[in-house]
């Protein structure tokens, strides 16, 4: 009996010592390591990488929105190859917001610098919409500037490339499990309504926002 006691004893002292390692702050050395982690594929300011691979910008994304994107990622239900393990095995809640205030403070110009499309249209589209094929203005929900809000993400200065393949496919990368879904949804509708002329425009309309 009291070697089961002290077992149960030993056991609960495990348990209290990892709960308190789980629930501690994330330490700066930590988040310097991690940041230099995602900086080589993101770019050393965040400015995106463009290989071969297209590696979006997040310098100057919305907190929330990254920390969402890496649960998404976590949880599966934002499909990526690479994603998926970084965020599953090396990016806890503490370290995610960490990180996400990080790229927030980062400020590079962007690096796409000559845009490849209809700009005109792009900037038409962004602030008025297409009302007749039910694409309402982009800058209803991520800001006249494209700075985005809370979960909406920021647009400005976003690689071109990357961004018409991300609405390009959108329903095939965002909001994979029905069961959860999220704030990414919102944008099916438009993304089936948006030529890919006019996702290139607008495209080209935000890579040349600051």
């Amino acid at each position: 009996m009291r070697m089961i006691l002290g077992a149960k004893a030993v056991l609960r002292t495990a348990l209290a010592a990892a709960l308190v390692t789980l629930s501690a702050p994330t330490r700066a050395d930590e988040v310097s390591a991690k940041l230099q982690y995602c900086t080589t594929c993101h770019g050393a300011s965040g400015q995106g990488y463009r290989g071969f691979y297209t590696m979006p910008r997040l310098a100057g994304q919305q907190p929330k929105y990254i920390e969402n994107q890496l649960r998404a990622f976590a949880e599966k239900r934002r499909p990526h190859r690479i994603m998926t393990n970084v965020s599953a095995h090396g990016v806890p809640p503490s370290m995610a917001a960490a990180l996400a205030a990080r790229f927030y403070a980062f400020n590079p110009s962007p690096l796409d610098g000559r845009p490849r499309g209809d700009v005109a249209l792009g900037r038409q589209i962004y602030d008025k919409g297409l009302p007749e094929s039910n694409v309402p203005a982009c800058s209803t929900c991520h800001g006249a500037e494209a700075h985005g809000r809370n979960e909406t993400p920021r647009l400005a200065g976003q690689l071109g490339d990357y961004f018409v393949k991300k609405l390009t496919n959108w329903t095939h990368e965002r909001g994979q499990d029905a069961a959860h879904p999220d704030i990414s949804r919102i944008m099916v509708p438009t993304t089936h309504n948006l030529t890919q002329a006019q996702i290139a425009a607008v495209a080209a309309y935000v890579v040349t926002l600051r």
